[in-house]
């Protein structure tokens, strides 16, 4: 667990120091596209996060493979040079396309290319647990189509939900912690060696996302870009890819698969959990295919009737939006992870449906429009307290004067506001180029 804790460090320091200086090229290569209808943010902000990403993969890896432990992981196995292979060909693509915008046919195609390479590297679907059926072996091509298109889906899937602020690193660094805890705990409970490359994936993969996040939080000040959202998505398919078709199940609970219904993990777990860790991606993904396509549109013409706008459009404010979609996940993840332990307990099911009951509230609460009492108003944000009409516009007199003036920001910092095009000043009180991503000088005051 040591190296695995040093690795996953390793990765985040990383990735935490380069993004820094990525920022700043990012901004010197014109990697600051205009703000689109689509956008949430309200600053030109640059891409190419997925830079710092990637050099924190590759430090990870390098420095697992120089752990007595870990090494072993490298000369068993060519799944970590695998993953390696297609990462770098999808961040190449990545980076061209925060940067010239390359065309969604071409991404798809540069995606099944990557896959392709980390199939030809050992890194693919081997057979999968049926039920009904038991462990059903599967043929290279068979294999292959399954493989490709778990990288595909899962690729797209992080990429459609990168739309806020921290949002696709948290999401991601959730599911890759609670695979980590399932992988590793096959790997040493049960002593099967072909869990420690998922492990290792998922490491690295907490360690890339803990690292860019502290940048790419609400208000972020560099995105991931496509460069770094494919690459992570891309990760953690391999991740479930290594885990699923890898791990025979037979040897997991002992060979039958009656008796397995009654040991400790399910015997589908292996092949639901890399599914449950994508289901809130998966599910936007799906969501927006059926709705460009009832639209007559294009499958990948961008909108803004994903998820987390949704969130934003009943009331729910951008930084409530994105730990409602983290509490989601982690509830997904780790209420599978808790099943695989013991999926006898009745606790687990009544602790998952209590949540999702407390889930729901929260997701709803625009709706209910709450208001604190009058004697609470100061302990509570301006939001939730009671509206008071101003004597005048612009002015308050009195004690109330500081609450009508935080309420009336408050209301202000809801409403939308139209997106400032790169080049021209936002006027008073809006924020222009000279904001903290922009390309113009500053203004200076002379002093007298």
């Amino acid at each position: 667990m040591r190296e695995y804790l040093l690795t996953l460090c390793i990765t985040a320091a990383v990735t935490y120091l380069l993004t820094g200086p990525v920022r700043k090229f990012a901004i010197v290569a014109g990697a600051m596209p205009e703000i689109r209808a689509r956008d949430v943010h309200r600053e030109p902000t640059p891409r190419l996060g997925g830079i710092a990403m990637f050099f924190g993969l590759c430090a990870g890896l390098l420095v697992a493979d120089h752990l007595a432990n870990l090494n072993q992981v490298f000369e068993k196995s060519n799944e970590p040079r695998a993953l390696l292979s297609g990462a770098a060909l999808i961040w190449l693509i990545g980076v061209l396309d925060d940067k010239f915008e390359i065309d969604a046919l071409i991404k798809l195609g540069a995606q099944m290319i990557a896959a392709g390479v980390m199939v030809m590297q050992g890194l693919t679907i081997l057979w999968l647990p049926i039920p009904g059926v038991g462990t059903v072996a599967l043929t290279q091509w068979q294999g292959t189509l399954l493989t490709v298109a778990l990288v595909v889906i899962t690729i797209n899937a992080v990429n459609f939900v990168d739309g806020l602020d921290g949002l696709a690193a948290g999401m991601v660094c959730i599911a890759s912690a609670a695979f980590f805890m399932y992988a590793y705990r096959i790997w040493y409970s049960y002593g099967i060696e072909a869990a420690a490359p998922a492990t290792l994936f998922a490491a690295v993969l907490m360690g890339m996302c803990v690292g860019f996040l502290p940048h790419n939080m609400h208000p972020a000040r560099i995105f991931m870009g496509d460069s770094g959202s494919m690459l992570i998505g891309l990760v953690l398919a391999a991740g479930a890819i290594s885990i699923t078709g890898q791990v025979d199940p037979d040897n997991l609970f002992g060979g039958s698969e009656r008796s397995a219904v009654h040991q400790m993990v399910p015997v589908y777990i292996p092949l639901l959990m890399p599914l449950t860790i994508i289901a809130i991606p998966a599910a936007d993904l799906i969501l927006a295919i059926v709705r460009r396509t009832w639209r007559g549109q294009s499958p990948f013409a961008a909108d803004r009737g994903h998820l987390h706008h949704r969130l934003l459009e009943i009331g729910h404010s951008h930084s409530r939006a994105v730990l409602i979609m983290y509490f989601w996940s982690a509830l997904i993840a780790f209420g599978a992870l808790a099943y695989s332990v013991n999926s006898a307990s009745m606790w687990i099911v009544l602790g998952v449906v209590g949540l999702s009951a407390v889930g729901l509230v929260l997701l709803l609460l625009p709706r209910f429009t709450p208001r604190a009492p009058r004697w609470a108003e100061a302990f509570v944000p301006p939001r939730y307290r009671r509206r008071r009409a101003a004597s005048a516009p612009g002015a308050a007199e009195g004690a109330g004067s500081a609450e009508g003036a935080a309420s009336a920001e408050a209301a202000a910092d809801d409403e939308p506001r139209a997106p400032v095009p790169v080049g021209v000043s936002g006027g008073p009180g809006v924020p222009g180029v000279n904001g903290a991503t922009a390309l113009g000088a500053r203004s200076r005051v002379p002093r007298g």
